[in-house]
């Protein structure tokens, strides 16, 4: 099937939408481009942590309680690697495991990342597509106050506690779109492109890197809206707004609206920021305020109708004032 909605998505808070939007749109016209700047090796396995979340999001599998990793997980590989001296920082449960074990030898045997995800997505009978950005490697780097730390390092074992000086994206220049993406960008199919409240710095920000997919969406002619990740000030999940004071940005929907301007035609913020909507609207983005808050299955599915009903409301071409410079 055509590929009419696309999505920009990290791991956990970006899965949140994309499930709902499963129900929101017909599941096999949905494309999700995911975040791999956060992939890296580990005892030499090569672990997608946001590919995996959407993975086992979308087939209902997930973790209900931390949202990412398996559901009814075991934890016999780990106990077995304390007991001789192994790493344990990074946790892969058993079914987990499988899966990580299984694309390393798949990308070791010549299979691309893009290849192997759309296999595993057939399998676990998920009609929508789970897009890499990229079949290359991306990194993303933090650079704090203990010097540079990989995205896994800061994140799970310092548990995003060093304060971050700036974030760097390596291997961007060797990068390229996926050729699923590519053909997306360039089909005249898309209805509507929606980036989900994933942190902007660590898990969409990577996406947008790599050369040739902020221009191929800005070029697809059709409406771009945000869902904004922070609601009052804060963020709804993760460290966003760490991050965001910790680099002298305002941790607000208007800052959201700044840092997509010229990407973004909408803005999709919370009943608790209306006051904001002017400010933001001055900024060229036309803004419309609801419950983005996802708590429960339902919510997912109702601000993921929500944010399909904007887009479809902005129409077909940007806003005026969208092509300017951010």
């Amino acid at each position: 099937m055509t590929v009419k909605y696309l999505a920009l998505s990290g791991g956990v808070g970006g899965a949140k939408l994309a499930f709902g939007l499963t129900h929101a749109v017909p599941a096999e016209e949905l494309g999700i481009v995911v975040n791999t700047g956060d992939d890296f090796e580990h005892l030499g396995l090569h672990v997608s942590p946001d590919l995996d979340t959407l993975l086992y999001t979308l087939a209902g599998i997930n973790n209900p309680t931390t949202g990412w990793g398996r559901d009814a997980e075991t934890w016999s590989f780990m106990g077995a690697l304390e007991e001789v001296g192994g790493p344990t920082w990074f946790r892969l449960g058993d079914k987990d495991l499988a899966l990580n074990v299984l694309r390393t030898h798949a990308l070791q045997s010549g299979t691309t990342l893009s290849e192997f995800m759309a296999n595993m997505a057939n399998r676990l009978g998920i009609t929508s597509r789970i897009i890499p950005m990229t079949d290359e490697t991306v990194r993303t780097v933090i650079e704090t106050e203990l010097g540079p730390l990989d995205f896994q390092d800061y994140f799970v074992r310092h548990r995003c506690e060093p304060v971050v000086q700036s974030i760097q994206l390596q291997g961007t220049t060797d990068a390229a779109p996926t050729a699923e993406l590519q053909e997306i960008m360039t089909a005249d199919a898309l209805s509507a492109i929606i980036i989900c409240p994933s942190n902007p710095y660590l898990s969409i920000d990577p996406i947008l890197s790599v050369p040739g997919i902020r221009d191929g969406l800005r070029k697809c002619g059709v409406p771009v809206i945000a869902v904004s990740p922070v609601v009052s000030g804060d963020s709804m999940k993760g460290p966003t707004s760490k991050i965001m004071r910790e680099l002298g940005i305002p941790c607000s929907a208007t800052a959201i609206g700044h840092h997509y301007r010229g990407l973004i035609d909408g803005l999709l913020i919370d009943n608790d920021d209306a006051s904001l909507e002017a400010e933001i609207a001055d900024l060229g983005i036309a803004v419309k305020p609801s419950d983005i808050v996802m708590r429960s299955t339902e919510d997912r599915c109702t601000v993921a109708k929500t944010a399909v009903q904007f887009a479809g409301e902005l129409g077909r071409g940007r806003m005026p004032n969208a092509e300017q410079a951010t």
